[in-house]
């Protein structure tokens, strides 16, 4: 067996693994996850929204003013999600959800321009 044909076995070994552990974290979920699937699906977007934002501001695509304004609306859609939360015994219904998801992807569809 070669160095190069080695290489490539160990590569796509490392790959495999990797691959695994990704699958195995993404599946790991808290009580408080599963209890509230809904809520943690509409907090994993407004976290990955303001990431996005994060990095078009890095890269120069938003201004400062445009990030905060979307920002703002990110931070908006978290408290009108933990409002419904309070109102509802914790918890959102399939209907509050289905409005927070037009909201962010309002949102999106700003950064994506």
């Amino acid at each position: 067996m070669n160095v190069r044909s080695r290489f490539n076995k160990a590569m796509l070994g490392a790959f495999a693994l990797g691959a695994l552990l990704c699958a195995t974290a993404a599946h790991a979920q808290t009580g408080w996850e599963r209890a509230h699937p809904r809520r943690d699906q509409v907090l994993d977007r407004t976290r990955h929204l303001n990431l996005r934002i994060a990095h078009e501001r890095r890269e120069g695509e938003l201004t400062a003013s445009q990030a905060r304004d979307l920002h703002g609306a990110v931070r908006q859609t978290r408290l009108e999600q933990r409002a419904m939360a309070h109102a509802n015994g914790g918890y959102i219904t399939k209907a509050q959800q289905a409005g927070l998801n037009q909201q962010e992807n309002a949102i999106s569809r700003q950064i994506g321009r």
